[in-house]
């Protein structure tokens, strides 16, 4: 139950509508009374309490009610949905990690209906020393003196530097995301992902898990590593049999004891977490007093450096897990004796045994492991020292006799390098060591003030641990001699760990203190993971993955547990510390990587939300560390990136294709709005050249009553013809106003969307609500579209039931909007019987699309087909071009011009040339003109009874019947050999007029005679009529069994007073043919021959 503050007026108590019920007025103060009371949750408007409240009275609640009502009476309508402002300010208060939103906010809190407890934790506790556990761990212990000594030290500092620079770049990128407004749980995931959008969100997300799962594998096997070879070394398993196998032997020894470690650990997390995080400062103090251990011994080495002796034999370092005394023979009282080391090069003990060559020829020397600070070795190890795999460790600078062709086996106590070395391979076994910044972001729910701990504590754990390497880096290049450095596993210090031998007072402490401090990380890893797999699962932007955002009653993620143990045991069967890092550095460096993007982002839209707290941030930071991550990841390893960025990738496309749609208002979408709108400013400015012409459609469908589409087959052509390139917009209509008609609106654009999906026609949905239909597709032609980005070409459905008076998309409706297309210079595609037009998943096997082109008007006719047969549905289709020719043309030199016209043009087509003969006006086309100014004159009679109106439209219905009959009839009659020929010639034309001369003035006076009526036909209209019915049986002659036939779609007259003329004129050009395409283009060339 919520709260609220009461503002009592200064000026006055609350008028009492009863006076005589009315008490004591109350004091009134010079400054206004805040009544600090409980809110009775009133949301609907109408008075009623939810729940009484045990503070306040009966009274009060009424006074408070008439009072709210007095001052709040012009917001009664809002209270529906919206919330009053003090319960607004009141529940975000109380707020802890969860909303993202008021109607959310609310939703979760009347779900828990309990009291939300204030989280505790503060910059220390609860940021500062969760990263320095993360930061500092398994490679501070086991790889950075190696590193040291193999790199130097000055490309070790190199080395650290630029990953704390990484480190330090993003966690000022991600302060500025983590302050931007309440991070719930998810840490990083959350952030990138709203930032950037679910489809890099869920790519970086499953990077970022991956990470931190074989961060986990890594820290298992370093825990392992310390116990094999450090603590207990007789606790392997597998033996090997020969020296050679020995390393093989410790892979496999690494697999079986970290399998079994992994699945312990997975228990312990499975049991529960508490557990894990009770243990958390446990594994922590230990990191610390190691850490303090190891700045103690090197203060000790300053004046008490420790006694530790190293074997050379010559310059190459010896190991001595096999021998005690670095010496060839002693001398007793006896005499002299070899010694274990003798045994080792020789064939046997005796001195005149055979030895080894360098053996013989070189002495053995001891010097100290650890001389200490003021030992001055400092400068002998500053310069690097990498090598191929399997060669000698040996001290620079130190005198050594060399033998030619020597063998190096593997059986003589050598201390040999266990892999090739190299700058970049350094880079990514050691960046693991800085990663875990993101450890205070992930427990962002449970800070006290997250907005000031985050930046705070993850800023002051980064220069602390930053502080740590490098100091470390100088001190060990100070301290230790560099064949120590450079020996990995400490062979040289009988097997113990080179960074233990420097502490102080003892080396179990790092030992202990390093076992313990890997085991921690592991287990935080086998926590962190499986809650940021189910964060994303739960997300729902990943469908596969769905699954895994299940786990027990208590929300403990048991399914991603699972697989998060599976992932971590493949980084275990690699069973190399030094092969895993690597992988692990890509998945972070990647998410690094987005992190700094994101903010960078962000800052560079100056979007209105983007309001940080933390202040010292820039976009060229942001920039600087991600172009620095980037390099990172190639230098680490350019191979591993590659397979990194192939992997999120595949994600990001697979989550854009089959993943929920998301709106989190990121930056993407953001950058993509600004790069449109840069877009859109540089097309307006310039024309389009016609070789960058195509056709950007606007769609003009018709709705039912329904609100549904009438002819959906207009979206599957859509879609065959634009192929998702270009603009397309699906524009509609509705008649009404839109107060009224705003519901209907919305759920008839729901429903053209759905079917946009349905059909696929990539585009936009644009309704509009007019006063009329007219009106409203007007509109529509002149505005849809931005900018450049406006549509050239309109395509609509014939009006199929033009004729019935009472149909809402009239013949007017129609002749205008082709009015209107040609003032807007635009292009006009009218699709005649568009329900038997083919869907999206139907093909053609064979078929004709054919071309009847009459006139030039631009050349789109030419250029639709090549667009069609693109698409799967009429690629098997062959075009053909069809032109006329009139009487004075030369038909066989038309047909050559055409061809070579399409060959320049890069059209394939066959081409056909069709003569028409000028004959005797038929009295089917004096019956068809009739017919039509009867039914004109019909129309105009508006006076006629509902009646009348239906029994001349009746009659009008049975003369077009009759009329169709006819049609059929001369189409199934032969044609007359003398209607068509291939050439005109002057002969031929002079005997043709001859002869049809006599017999036109004798026809004429024969079909007056048969109906007067005709005589008294407006002659314009009988000739229209007549070119409609002549070109009608050509086409339907020719044309009959195409697939598609696409026609130049004559224009409507200039004088208004015939359009009902011209609607009549197409359907007789059309008839009797299945699927046709009027085509009226805007004028302007959309085609071209030149390249």
């Amino acid at each position: 139950m919520s709260q609220r503050f009461v503002v009592t007026p200064a000026g006055g108590g609350v008028e009492n509508p009863d006076p005589a019920a009315a008490p004591d007025p109350p004091r009134v103060d010079a400054m206004p009374i805040l009544h600090y009371g409980r809110e009775p949750s009133r949301y609907a408007g109408d008075g009623q309490s939810r729940e009484s409240s045990p503070i306040i009275n009966n009274g009060d609640m009424e006074r408070e009610s008439f009072f709210e009502g007095k001052n709040m009476a012009l917001f009664e309508e809002e209270m529906d949905s919206n919330p009053m402002v003090s319960s607004l300010l009141n529940k975000l208060a109380n707020y802890t990690n969860l909303s993202q939103g008021v109607v959310e906010h609310e939703e979760a809190e009347e779900s828990r209906r309990r009291e939300v407890k204030n989280p505790g934790m503060g910059t220390f506790i609860g940021v500062y020393l969760p990263c320095l556990q993360n930061i500092l761990g398994v490679i501070l212990f086991l790889r950075l003196t190696w590193i040291v000594g193999v790199a130097g030290v000055l490309e070790s500092f190199l080395i650290v530097f630029m990953c704390c620079t990484c480190t330090m770049l993003t966690a000022i990128s991600m302060s500025a995301i983590a302050t931007n407004g309440v991070v719930p749980a998810g840490g990083s995931y959350y952030m990138i992902s709203r930032s950037l959008g679910p489809e890099f969100g869920g790519a970086v997300g499953l990077c970022f898990y991956l990470g931190t799962t074989f961060a986990g594998a890594m820290y298992i096997l370093g825990t392992i590593e310390i116990f094999l070879t450090y603590i207990s070394p007789g606790a392997s398993i597998i033996h090997a049999q020969s020296p050679e196998g020995e390393a093989v032997a410790m892979l496999h020894n690494m697999r079986v004891y970290g399998t079994c470690t992994l699945v312990l650990m997975a228990m312990v997390v499975f049991v529960g977490v508490k557990y894990v995080n009770k243990l958390a400062l446990v594994f922590l103090a230990c990191v610390v007093l190691s850490i303090l251990a190891i700045y103690a011994g090197v203060i000790k080495t300053a004046f008490d450096p420790p006694d530790i002796p190293v074997c050379l034999l010559g310059n190459r370092t010896l190991s001595r897990r096999n021998f005690d005394v670095c010496a060839k023979v002693l001398t007793t009282n006896n005499g002299t004796v070899t010694t274990a080391l003798w045994g080792l090069f020789c064939n046997n003990s005796m001195p005149s045994a055979i030895c080894d060559e360098y053996f013989a020829q070189n002495n053995l020397t001891e010097i100290q492991g650890i001389p200490g600070v003021a030992s001055g070795v400092f400068l002998d190890n500053l310069w690097s020292v990498y090598t191929d795999k399997g060669v000698f460790v040996e001290k620079q600078g130190t005198p050594s006799v060399p033998v030619p062709e020597e063998s190096r086996s593997s059986k003589l106590p050598y201390v040999l390098t266990d892999i090739m070395t190299y700058f970049t391979m350094l880079v990514g076994i050691y960046f693991p060591s800085v990663t875990g910044i993101m450890a205070g972001s992930n427990r962002s729910g449970d800070l006290r003030d997250a907005q000031k701990s985050i930046p705070t504590g993850t800023i002051l754990a980064i220069v602390t641990t930053s502080f740590i390497y490098l100091s470390c880096i100088m001190l060990f290049g100070a301290c230790i001699e560099g064949v120590i450095l450079r020996d990995k596993f400490g062979e040289a210090l009988q097997g113990n760990l080179v960074i233990g031998m420097l502490a102080w007072p003892s080396p179990w402490v790092i030992v202990i203190g390093s076992f313990f401090s890997t085991c921690g990380a592991g287990l935080q890893s086998l926590t962190g993971a499986p809650r940021l797999l189910q964060a994303i699962a739960r997300d729902g932007i990943v469908p596969f993955l769905q699954v895994f955002g299940h786990g027990k009653a208590n929300g403990e993620p048991t399914w991603a547990l699972l697989l998060t143990a599976l992932i971590c045991e493949i980084g275990i069967l690699i069973a190399s510390l030094d092969s895993v890092a690597p992988i692990l550095s890509m998945f972070f460096l990647m998410c690094y990587m987005f992190v700094n993007l994101a903010c960078a982002v962000q800052t560079l839209l100056r979007t209105p939300n983007w309001r940080p707290r933390f202040r010292y941030y820039h976009w060229t930071l942001s920039f600087l560390g991600m172009s620095l991550c980037l390099a990172l990841m190639f230098i680490c390893s350019w191979y591993y990136a590659l397979f990194a960025m192939l992997i999120a990738g595949c994600i990001y496309k697979y989550i854009e294709y089959r993943g929920a749609e998301k709106e989190w208002g990121d930056g993407i979408r953001g950058l993509s709005l600004n790069a449109a709108r840069y877009a859109l400013l540089r097309v307006e400015h310039g024309t389009l050249h016609t070789k960058n012409w195509r056709p950007q459609v606007l769609v003009m469908l018709n709705l039912d009553s329904e609100q549904c589409v009438k002819h959906p087959r207009l979206l599957s052509f859509t879609t065959q013809l634009k192929a998702g390139k270009g603009l397309t917009i699906v524009g509609s209509v509705l008649e009404g106003t839109y107060l009224d008609k705003h519901a209907e609106a919305q759920q008839a654009e729901e429903n053209i969307r759905s079917l946009m999906g349905i059909e696929k026609t990539k585009g936009f949905c644009q309704l509009v609500v007019s006063s009329n239909l007219r009106d409203g597709m007007s509109h529509l032609i002149q505005s849809a579209g931005l900018g450049g980005m406006k549509h050239n070409t309109v395509l609509m459905a014939w009006p199929e039931s033009w004729k019935e008076e009472d149909n809402p998309f009239s013949w007017k409706n129609f002749v205008d909007t082709v009015r209107d297309t040609t003032a807007a210079q635009q292009a006009l595609l009218v699709a005649k019987n568009v329900d038997l037009f083919p869907q999206n998943q139907e093909r053609f096997s064979d078929g004709h699309i054919d071309v009847w082109w009459i006139v030039h008007d631009g050349g789109l006719l030419m250029l639709l087909p090549f667009l069609l047969r693109q698409h799967k549905v009429w690629r098997k289709c062959r075009m053909r071009i069809f032109t006329v020719a009139q009487v004075d043309d030369n038909s066989i030199q038309m047909k050559k011009d055409l061809q070579t016209f399409l060959y320049h043009l890069r059209i394939s087509a066959e081409v056909e040339v069709v003569e028409m003969v000028e004959n005797d006006i038929s009295a089917f086309t004096y019956e068809k003109t009739l017919v039509m100014e009867q039914r004109s004159q019909m129309l105009k009679q508006m006076q006629l009874s509902k009646t009348e109106r239906e029994r001349e439209a009746q009659l009008i219905h049975d003369r077009n019947t009759a009329s169709h009959s006819v049609v059929a009839a001369r189409t199934r009659a032969p044609p007359t050999p003398d209607k068509v020929q291939m050439t005109w010639t002057k002969e031929k034309l002079i005997a043709e007029k001859l002869k049809n001369k006599d017999a036109n003035m004798s026809g004429f006076k024969d079909l007056f005679s048969l109906k007067p009526e005709w005589g008294n036909l407006n002659q314009s209209n009988v000739r229209r009529m007549h070119t409609a019915v002549k070109l009608n049986g050509v086409v339907l002659n020719k044309s009959q069994d195409a697939q598609l036939v696409l026609l130049n779609m004559p224009g409507p007259p200039k004088n208004r007073q015939g359009d009902e003329n011209y609607m009549e004129f197409l359907e007789v050009l059309t008839e009797g043919l299945n699927r046709v395409l009027l085509v009226r283009g805007s004028g302007r060339e959309v085609i071209t021959i030149y390249s």
